[in-house]
């Protein structure tokens, strides 16, 4: 099997879980070893491998403030890597791809929860609709690759995902992340209070990467029998606040949320139903969120810690 994005969040994680199944072998494809815009360089790797699978988790990501500043870069970009891979592993002969969306992909302030025959029924949140685009159009490639040429190309869409290996970057982390970060700078300076974007009562849905990741590596001798979209989510969703909430109880730190209501709050709610992958596909994700986020505080301890060369 081939994991492209193998250095993010998700893609880490992915090969770590693979890596304990002795008859896979995985091979990791990070921004390092090469541009997955570039077509003759992506070909000659899948054309010396061959995998049986590739999982395409590469992507431009970043939260609501770097897709508001630009939304050329997200469209463009994910718009590129996406065509260049799915048309490389059509080239290659490759038959099985498994591609990882996006729950943006969904209708703003659409029914909840949201099935995947929401999809294109409503207009987009405006905030992130680059990014969305582009995920949208990657799936619908796989869509047409499996009914034009009688492959097993899938798409599956996790809620928003955190854990060990997110981006913590200010400029560029999701929801979750940020929160943490904030929490734990606030605790470290001895903040009296904490910002909050927008009034804190949008919802969202946030899974934990190891229990996706887990789910992925037992299921990749399934794909042919997934189907042409897949939501993956815990079936629960919290407000902003909540999550705040939750993350200084991680983190062992309480304070006030003062709300700048300037700010922008992005979807009013996004929970997806995902009882098709309950029901037929063995989804049980089993992380609660306190669990988690102390999980994922520990990680970004350590990585502060190594970053500071300690």
């Amino acid at each position: 099997m081939l994991v492209t994005g193998a250095a993010g969040m998700l893609g880490s994680n992915l090969l770590g879980k693979m890596s304990s199944f002795q008859e896979h072998t995985t091979i990791g494809l990070t921004r390092a070893d090469l541009d997955l815009r570039d077509p003759k360089a992506l070909g000659q790797i899948l054309t010396r491998e061959k995998p049986d699978l590739l999982i395409h988790a590469a992507a431009k990501v970043g939260g609501i403030q770097a897709n508001i500043k630009s939304p050329f870069e997200f469209l463009a970009s994910n718009l590129s890597m996406d065509t260049n891979v799915i048309q490389s592993c059509i080239s290659a002969g490759i038959e099985n791809v498994l591609y990882v969306g996006s729950s943006c992909v969904y209708p703003k302030d659409y029914r909840q929860p949201l099935v995947e025959t929401d999809i294109l029924a409503a207009p987009l949140e405006p905030t992130n609709e680059g990014y969305a685009i582009a995920k949208i159009a990657g799936s619908k490639l796989c869509d047409y690759a499996s009914a034009s040429f009688g492959l097993n190309y899938r798409t599956i869409i996790p809620s928003n995902l955190y854990g060990p290996g997110d981006n913590f970057n200010p400029g560029s982390s999701h929801l979750l992340a940020s929160v943490i970060r904030k929490v734990h700078e606030a605790k470290v300076t001895g903040a009296s209070e904490i910002e909050v974007w927008g009034p804190g009562t949008a919802r969202r849905e946030f899974t934990y990467v190891e229990d996706l990741a887990s789910w992925v590596a037992a299921s990749v001798g399934e794909v042919a029998n997934l189907p042409g979209i897949l939501n993956l989510g815990i079936g629960m969703d919290y407000s902003v606040d909540e999550f705040y909430l939750a993350a200084m109880e991680a983190i062992e730190f309480e304070v006030p949320l003062v709300h700048d209501l300037s700010k922008p709050e992005g979807m009013r709610a996004k929970l997806m139903d995902s009882s098709k992958a309950r029901a037929k596909h063995g989804w049980d994700p089993k992380t609660d969120l306190v669990t988690g986020l102390k999980t994922t505080y520990q990680w970004f301890l350590e990585s502060q810690d190594k970053d500071a060369g300690l």
